[in-house]
């Protein structure tokens, strides 16, 4: 068990792989989750931590049933963490050599930025599926709006996975559309959910660029996504060896490449193998489109919506960047709505205006009780927290 301190730079890339081809069991991490690395190390079995091409080994006594299960077919393995929106990340356990096989499959590639991070199954994903294609991975020297921007015209990069948040950072910074470089083809966006206002007005202002939604969970690998359009949300789920239902409005997904298990929580998967991603959904015919997770849902006086749909109107107003609706306990009607709102320049946003231009818009128990100007906090992975 060897966790890897890097980013998507030669030497990470090369130490990951290197590894892979000696059947290890590697846990790569990231510089911006130091202050969890203790609580990684023990939840993983770490024997070894690789940083800066230094390795340092650890007092490693116990193992973990899965860890011997997969050691006896010899193959090697990932170690993933959730991002512990519910609860202390849990450790995600892949056979990465059954893994690796969804790549053998040839499919066409472009030049790709590894945005998204070393810790990340999609930025794994993006390595894998790229190297193995014969295509050409850039590492990003930073992951800031400009930076990533003049790295793909300096690389002439085809291809952009990253997610909503940052997309609507590059909005609030006015680089869209003049800094966008002309070779820049496709943009992926996934790990959280897009609004609407979002798309609409990248689709608008970049309309020689493709958006393509993805779709994966940590504990499932990467499932095959296509878009309805490129200005749609909505989207088929599936691909070979996944199945997918909705039970309550709620995605289930059954997958042939899911993970061995969690190293330090119970299983996720019921009797018959399938996965309840909380994520709730629309459909149209064989399209889903995410509304939300379930812990999104607000209850006020009985009367039932999604956060997403405060937000979605939120944005539409002039001068609001990011936003995020949070239920609040009430006691008379159980819940309200309460509002964080970042404005996207220094010009403050006026509160009664807001509150009247949502009046209009919205039914009256879905208009927030309380709305507070001040920055949305973002994670190292560009979600919102």
């Amino acid at each position: 068990m060897v966790a890897i301190i890097g980013d998507f730079n030669p030497s990470s890339i090369l130490t990951l792989l290197r590894l892979i081809d000696l059947g290890v069991i590697v846990v790569p991490l990231t510089i911006e989750t130091v202050h969890e690395h203790e609580y990684f190390f023990e939840s993983a079995h770490v024997d070894a931590v690789i940083k800066d091409g230094v390795v340092s080994r650890r007092s490693q006594n116990d193992t973990h049933e899965l860890i011997d299960l997969l050691r006896s077919t010899g193959h090697a393995g990932l170690v993933l963490f959730s991002t512990g929106t519910t609860g202390r990340p849990k450790a995600i356990l892949h056979d990465l050599t059954s893994f690796l096989k969804r790549f053998e499959t040839p499919r066409p590639t472009l030049r790709t930025i590894n945005f998204l991070l070393f810790d990340h199954i999609g930025g794994i994903n993006t390595l894998l599926h790229t190297l193995f294609n014969r295509g050409v991975v850039v590492a990003p020297e930073s992951r800031t709006v400009d930076s990533v921007l003049e790295t793909c015209r300096k690389h002439d990069v085809e291809v952009l996975p990253t997610t909503p948040t940052f997309l609507r950072m590059m909005l609030m910074s006015g680089a869209v559309p003049s800094q966008v470089p002309v070779c820049l083809k496709v943009i992926t966006y996934g790990t959280e959910r897009m609004d609407q206002p979002t798309l609409d007005e990248l689709c608008s202002l970049l309309p020689e660029v493709d958006f393509r939604q993805t779709f994966g969970m940590s504990e499932l690998g990467i499932v095959r996504v296509k878009s309805e359009a490129r200005n749609s949300l909505f989207m088929k789920v599936g691909g070979e060896g996944v199945e997918t239902r909705v039970v309550d409005n709620v995605l289930q997904i059954r997958s042939q490449s899911r993970m061995l298990g969690y190293l330090n929580a119970p299983s996720p998967f019921d009797s018959e193998g399938w996965y309840d991603t909380k994520d709730v959904v629309e459909t149209k015919d064989d399209f889903y489109k995410v509304v939300g997770r379930t812990s999104d849902v607000i209850n006020v006086g009985g009367l039932k919506f999604m956060a997403s749909e405060v937000e979605r109107v939120a944005l539409t107003f002039p001068g609001v960047s990011l936003v995020k609706a949070t239920p609040k306990q009430n006691p008379i009607t159980g819940q309200h709505v309460e509002l964080l709102v970042q404005p996207s320049s220094e010009d403050a946003v006026d509160k009664d205006m807001l509150v009247s231009f949502l009046k209009e818009r919205l039914q009256p128990h879905m208009v927030p009780k309380r709305i507070r100007i001040e920055n949305v906090s973002v994670g190292h992975r560009f979600k919102r927290v």
